[in-house]
């Protein structure tokens, strides 16, 4: 049975919301801007004119427009495009919106969506190259990314031909989830041959953006976008880049959002691979396996449930254990307890508790405590 899509919003102004965002010239920065002076978006479209132009990077022109925005721009028409195309409109502060993506400096006051965001989308990792890339940097984006998918991990990227397709394809042969973040509209697919695996994506995922539904591809958009793929992540993984690739950007942003930064070093006298050769000497952490990323990844800022049954995540860590080690894990909190309470509580012999706590203590997923009594860490 379909479900027809609906859109999610804070209050009624979801509207007045879309009438703002798709002013021309109003972007994040200046839709924020606007938002942090007037209140709302309603309170915005109804300011005077001269009051609009008294917000940083509002000119005469830009206020006029916005003046004018409850007549001339068709936000009506714009939503239902949205539902005919099995699309979501999500306003920031809505509870569909991404958390993570909440948290960056210059968050989208609204994304469209097509497919589904889930909780557990916030352990997720970008993964992203160049798009003239090689066939060592296919196979490896592949790999990664199906490695990252099959310990839970969803995998984000941009669509784009080369490395990002790559990702996508590799967490769906894991039987992953992932997100691909266009810089278009989403009533079109850019680059067009990858339509198929655009539907494929948000039948596992979702299509994300937030640019107005028939906004075509340009230049300055794509830099925009590399910002919410960062920001729908814990990191970025960058598998070839030029010294000039769009990628390092998407890099500088992880950067920017206290994101964790990795790179695959290729060989040395290939141009694909330099821009990794510079983020790797910059301070990027140098990525062979997935171990690579696990093991850098800290703590979580907030738990996390992969799944409604299962215990909340605290650390990316965990989502590489096997069931007797999440089994242990699942019975420790911040209550010491005894290891003759976890023999008695489970189906485990001494041994079997003893060795799964030393793994656990060496992941730096437990702490041992004087009796010895165990804690998670």
């Amino acid at each position: 049975m379909s479900v027809e899509p609906e859109v999610s919003g804070p209050d009624e102004g979801v509207l007045d919301l879309l009438r703002l965002t798709m002013v021309p010239g109003v972007g994040p920065k200046t839709c924020r801007a606007l938002l942090d002076r007037f209140g709302s978006p309603g309170r915005v479209l109804d300011a005077p004119e001269s009051g609009v132009r008294d917000v940083p990077g509002v000119g005469p022109r830009l206020a006029g427009l916005i003046a004018r925005a409850r007549r001339e721009v068709d936000a009506e028409g714009e939503l239902d495009l949205c539902r005919r195309t099995g699309v979501r409109v999500v306003a920031r502060g809505s509870d569909g919106y991404p958390p993570p993506l909440g948290d960056i400096p210059d968050p989208p006051a609204l994304i469209y969506v097509r497919g589904a965001i889930e909780p557990a989308d916030q352990l997720a990792i970008a993964l992203v190259g160049s798009r003239k890339c090689t066939p060592y940097g296919l196979r490896i984006a592949e790999k990664l990314a199906g490695s990252l998918a099959r310990v839970g991990l969803t995998v984000v990227s941009g669509l784009a031909r080369g490395i990002d397709a790559a990702a996508h394809r590799g967490a769906l042969a894991a039987g992953g989830r992932t997100i691909a973040v266009l810089a278009n509209g989403l009533s079109e697919v850019y680059p067009p041959e990858h339509e198929g695996l655009a539907r494929e994506v948000a039948g596992s995922g979702a299509l994300v953006a937030e640019s107005p539904m028939r906004q075509g591809p340009l230049a300055g958009l794509f830099p925009q976008r590399n910002r919410v793929i960062s920001g729908l992540s814990l990191g970025v993984v960058v598998v070839e880049a030029t010294p000039r690739s769009g990628s390092l950007s998407t890099a500088k942003h992880a950067m920017d959002q206290n994101r964790e930064v990795f790179a695959v070093p290729g060989p040395v006298d290939s141009l694909p691979s330099r821009g990794c050769h510079h983020l790797i000497r910059d301070g990027a952490r140098l990525v062979e396996t997935v171990d690579d990323i696990l093991e850098e990844l800290g703590p979580l800022v907030r738990e996390v449930k992969s799944r409604p049954e299962e215990p909340a995540v605290r650390h990316v860590a965990e989502l590489s254990l096997s069931d007797q080690e999440r089994s242990i894990l699942g019975r420790l909190d911040d209550r010491p307890v005894s290891i003759d309470e976890l023999i008695a509580g489970g189906k485990l012999t001494t041994s079997q508790v003893m060795a799964t706590l030393s793994v656990l203590e060496m992941r730096r997923l437990v702490r041992r405590l004087p009796g010895p009594r165990f804690v998670r860490a």
